[in-house]
């Protein structure tokens, strides 16, 4: 009999929405069928401009989160519709929601996530788990990354140490060791596409460099890339996450200026993808000598960013993508999302304290029933 729950996210990129309906009555989760929804440029505007302080914040922060609610809504309406289904066949929805605000470092720590779940559970009639984030921030922790216990859930092994990569806009790893449980990690390591996204829609309009076509045309430039790297969040232990708040165009901008030296902007673009390779792989070698290296998320599709992890991590670590384990890259963190919701269903924590720093591991998320 079929046990399936629905996942759904929006990342730091902001793209759109991934919904993956899955099936957990098997050892392994089956993803049984998936559907993007691509954001408008309305609802794009709205998001970008909430990631910034502005006027008028609360107003506008109340109509995203019922805009996006319908609109996740209507992705998980869809994906049923496709498959014929009916939403009684549905556990419940593991919605992550939209990430706007991440400060897990502030006086009064805190993160938001729009998307409003009582929208999502009364328009499709499925039981919705949505806010999972702020438990574990509340016993201390940083909110951040919660799919680690995901991978540790579907990657580990007990012959091979592995090392999961989640290149969304913000980029992040677990440590997946072979011998001891409990000395799993994962955080933040910085930037993965939202620099690569801004730099390329300043200066072409597009949305992303498709297949990183136009930074490898680009020449890496030293002085630029040793300043990138000197900014503090690298220098900090783990556990540590970030986001668009800190790692944004303005950032970058600042970091240009203080420069005092022109760079072309396809050199720019070609440092950012050093830049970003670099971080993820000097985070992997601080942790363990040699890895078997799975990456996942939309930065698998930028061949040049892929190209170019695969060159720094050699000889010590073997770059492949989730999907040679059977899992496509592009939807580990809509299933992640639907196996927390199973989690907190089954009364089981989501999180894991030597990821995020939590006190405790913890049921997380709201439940609210349809």
């Amino acid at each position: 009999m079929n046990e399936l729950y629905i996942g759904l996210i929006s990342g730091t990129s902001a793209d759109g929405i991934d919904a993956a309906l899955v099936d957990f009555s098997q050892p392994r989760p089956c993803i049984v069928a998936t559907h993007y929804v691509s954001y408008s440029l309305l609802i794009r505007e709205k998001i970008f401009a909430l990631y910034e302080k502005g006027e008028n914040e609360i107003q506008r922060l109340g109509e995203l989160d019922i805009l996006l609610g319908q609109a996740f809504a209507e992705a998980v309406i869809t994906l049923l519709k496709q498959q014929s289904l009916p939403p009684t066949s549905i556990k419940a929805i593991g919605s992550h929601g939209q990430t706007i605000r991440h400060y897990p470092h502030a006086p009064y720590r805190f993160t938001v996530q729009v998307g409003d779940p009582n929208t999502i559970a009364c328009e499709t009639g499925i039981t919705t788990i949505a806010d999972f984030r702020r438990k574990d921030m509340a016993y201390g922790g940083q909110g951040a990354p919660l799919v680690p216990a995901f991978h540790h859930y579907l990657f580990s092994s007990a012959m091979t140490d592995r090392v999961i990569i989640n290149i969304g806009g913000i980029a992040n790893i677990t440590v997946l060791p072979k011998k001891n449980v409990e000395s799993i990690i994962g955080f933040d390591t910085g930037p993965g596409n939202t620099l690569l996204d801004a730099w390329i829609h300043l200066h072409q309009s597009k949305k992303q460099d498709d297949g990183g076509k136009w930074g490898a045309q680009g020449k890496v430039q030293p002085d630029l890339l040793e300043h990138l790297l000197s900014d503090i969040y690298f220098q900090q232990a783990p556990p540590k996450s970030t986001g668009r708040e800190y790692f944004n165009l303005v950032w970058l901008q600042k970091k240009l200026s203080a420069l005092k030296t022109e760079i072309s902007p396809v050199d720019v673009q070609a440092t950012l993808v050093e830049f970003t390779a670099l971080t993820i792989i000097l985070s992997i070698r601080q942790q363990l000598p040699s890895a078997e290296i799975l990456v996942c998320g939309g930065g698998t599709h930028n061949h040049y960013l892929m190209s170019r992890l695969q060159e720094i991590a050699k000889p010590q670590f073997i770059v492949s993508s989730t999907q040679e384990f059977g899992v496509d890259p592009d939807w580990v963190e809509a299933i992640a999302f639907a196996w927390l919701a199973r989690q907190t269903l089954h009364h089981q924590p989501g999180n894991l304290p030597s990821v995020t720093g939590a006190q405790k591991a913890a049921i997380l998320g709201g439940v609210y029933y349809a």
